[in-house]
């Protein structure tokens, strides 16, 4: 196994991180120390009271106006055009549910806690503890075999043990196509959003705040199923519900994929300083501020992995400082157009079904492993 770490992923050419050993090692250690220092020092740790409150009360306010929309459209095929919009907007509250989560809005963790939960469960109609719990553990290992569920195998294989597990000729097939299957599946990602949470409230295992879940949920499902019903006929209420959801999962997708796939895969006995695991294994998004409303901040992946606490807002700013930080450090800091991260995504996926990676002979595990 050679000792310089290659980039496994699909953005642009390899480039070598060597080993560390002794003092190097220590002074890993600090790097994230000093950088911490620098953004405190910049007044970028600071809430954005301001920008929160104007979503916290404005997609509350569009929800309802839209409301009002739906209600003056009536019994129309053109209500198919308000599921659009309401999907849209359901996926930037659903965003801001993520900031009041990782606790950017508040400084108070009850405040912020309760903003999710008001959010996530009643506004958005999803699990905040089954989204919650799977959110930190890959926060807290992103890309790491056997530590992070969002490469965890499932209908797609992320990673090359996955696609090994396929024994039949029709699912070495699929696998091998994976890629191309893979936007069309986020039309049902929606769905299993809901469907997850709900579930992980019926689970055995411990929940936070059951009963207001359950609660929050419940009636957020029941006056929504209730609302269209009532306005709609059943063939267009179905219809109305079935494209929400489709849109929703299609954008809540598009929005997280790039942000990981791709990127290198960390076996699981090796261990990398905190500032070097969440740069190595995330990607970043170019662009202007459209992005930044698009993807609900996501763009800044690198930034949103090492300060999970930054208001949303900050997180352009931070970007040229860590940026700079990570040249100085030898650090890959990988970046890219959001036209080509899809197509780095698509490339990916294909390539690990095919067979084509090996993670294992990475020399990632060869610097790091202990």
């Amino acid at each position: 196994m050679t000792q310089t770490l290659t980039h496994t992923g699909t953005d642009g050419p390899d480039q070598p991180v060597r080993p560390r050993r002794g003092a190097a090692r220590e002074r890993q250690l600090s790097d994230f120390t000093a950088l911490t220092a620098v953004v405190q020092k910049a007044g970028l740790m600071r809430r954005r009271y301001g920008y929160y409150w104007s979503k916290l009360l404005g997609l509350p306010a569009a929800g309802l106006a839209l409301a009002v929309v739906f209600v003056l459209v009536g019994d129309s095929w053109w209500q198919m055009v308000t599921a659009v919009v309401l999907a849209l907007l359901m996926t930037q509250i659903a965003f801001l549910g993520h900031d009041a989560a990782h606790r950017q809005i508040f400084v108070s963790g009850k405040w912020n806690e309760w903003v999710s939960l008001v959010v996530i469960n009643l506004f958005a109609g999803m699990g905040h503890g089954w989204w919650q719990r799977k959110h930190n553990k890959h926060h807290a290992a992103p890309n790491k075999l056997d530590a992070d569920p969002d490469i965890a195998s499932g209908v797609l294989a992320f990673t090359p043990q996955a696609a090994e597990a396929r024994k039949t000729p029709l699912t070495r097939w699929l696998a091998s196509k994976q890629g191309w299957f893979f936007y069309p599946l986020l039309l049902l990602e929606g769905v299993n959003l809901h469907v997850q949470g709900v579930k992980r409230l019926f689970s055995r295992g411990e929940v936070k705040r059951r009963g207001v879940e359950a609660a929050f949920i419940g009636v957020r499902l029941v006056t929504f199923f209730a609302f269209v019903f009532i306005v709609l006929p059943p063939g267009k209420a179905l219809a109305f519900i079935g494209i929400q959801l489709a849109v929703f999962g299609l954008y809540m997708g598009l929005s997280f994929a790039p942000n990981h796939i791709g990127m290198p895969i960390v076996p699981p006995d090796v261990k990398i300083d905190f500032l070097r695991r969440q740069v190595l294994m995330s990607r970043n998004i170019t662009g202007g501020r459209w992005v930044d409303t698009f993807m609900g901040g996501l763009n800044f992946q690198v930034e949103h992995h090492l300060f999970p606490s930054m208001a949303r807002p900050h997180l352009r700013k931070v970007a040229p400082i860590v940026r700079e930080y990570c040249e100085k450090l030898g650090v890959r800091y990988t970046e890219t157009s959001i036209g080509q991260s899809y197509v780095a995504v698509t490339r990916y996926i294909n390539q690990v079904g095919r067979g084509g990676l090996d993670v294992w002979a990475c020399p990632l595990a060869a610097q790091y492993r202990v």
